[in-house]
């Protein structure tokens, strides 16, 4: 008889929302991803860094290049969540050009945890997110255009997207914007825009299921030992 065997490890989404209100458009954004992401069968947890009274300010002694680094109980928390993840979505509004303070906070405190300057600069990747898929979906007042012919567009793109990826030795910094996001939305153009979501959320679930693919299939040559495709057709 064979054996059952293990049920696979569900494919877990991390969204991180960074706004005040809870009937926000970036609520409904979150939301909206977390059931996208459910209805594909995968795991979505959401935290709401506003709704958690989570503190965004890093202490002196959680500087990563303190001796005798300790997580906070919060901390703790995140990172937890975060080494569960197999991929990162952050969700906030622009303002003034960057993400809220809060959110700002959240990489400091949790994503920067134990990891010091100069892991950066040597290209290590981070215990905790390497090899992990991001992915922003974030809205303004401003049109889109406005923001580029400003340069902030490509501010936030190159400072916190790319950076990120690169500082952390991610897989992917995928970023999705949604604009003109003011009061009063028209109902056609909120329905317009979380479907955006949807899409967004269902792209990254058939990536993050290839990976799994692929990595199970490089896992089980690796115990195989088997030469590969050589022999095979071109």
């Amino acid at each position: 008889m064979t054996p059952p065997t293990a049920s696979p490890e569900p494919i877990r989404h991390l969204v991180v929302l960074g706004h005040p209100s809870e009937s926000s458009f970036n609520r409904a954004v979150a939301e909206t991803y977390c059931a996208a992401v459910r209805e594909a069968g995968q795991t979505a947890t959401l935290r709401d860094l506003y709704a958690l009274g989570f503190d965004p300010l890093l202490k002196a002694w959680e500087n990563p290049g303190a001796p005798g680094v300790e997580y906070a109980p919060d901390v703790a928390t995140e990172v937890a969540l975060l080494r569960a993840s197999d991929a990162v979505v952050l969700v906030y509004p622009i303002w003034f050009g960057m993400p809220p303070a809060i959110v700002k906070g959240y990489v400091d405190r949790v994503f920067g945890a134990g990891f010091s300057a100069k892991e950066i600069k040597k290209g290590v990747a981070s215990p905790l997110l390497g090899g992990k898929r991001l992915l922003s979906l974030s809205t303004s007042a401003a049109t889109l255009p406005w923001l580029d012919a400003r340069g902030q567009w490509q501010a936030l793109r190159q400072a916190f997207d790319s950076y990120l990826v690169e500082a952390f030795g991610m897989r992917s910094g995928e970023h999705v914007h949604f604009d003109a996001i003011v009061e009063n939305l028209q109902e056609r153009y909120v329905y317009e825009n979380l479907e955006r979501v949807r899409g967004a959320a269902q792209t990254l679930c058939a990536t993050l299921l290839d990976d799994r693919h692929r990595a199970t299939a490089a896992a089980a040559l690796a115990r195989s030992g088997s030469p590969g495709d050589e022999g095979g057709d071109a």
